[in-house]
């Protein structure tokens, strides 16, 4: 699940397994699966860096760090 905002400023979380595609018209709208279709504050990059923790965070799988785009790499010395 991740949280986004409504335009009107309202929270709301959404299965991230159920989102089908994101795209810019030029709010972003979300749209599921289900057929359902969620205009939000956030960029698509940010809906899709959101996904992809969700993602990395319920994958017991994975191991590795994930480097998200515009942040240090790992092991490279930043703090």
């Amino acid at each position: 699940m991740i949280e986004v905002t409504r335009l009107n400023g309202a929270p709301v979380v959404v299965n991230a397994d159920l989102i089908e595609f994101v795209e810019a018209t030029p709010d972003t709208l979300i749209s599921l699966t289900t057929g359902e279709k969620i205009m939000v504050r956030e960029s698509v990059q940010t809906v899709a860096d959101r996904v992809r923790l969700y993602r990395h965070s319920s994958d017991s799988r994975c191991e590795a760090p994930v480097a998200l785009p515009g942040s240090a790499e790992p092991g490279d010395g930043a703090a």
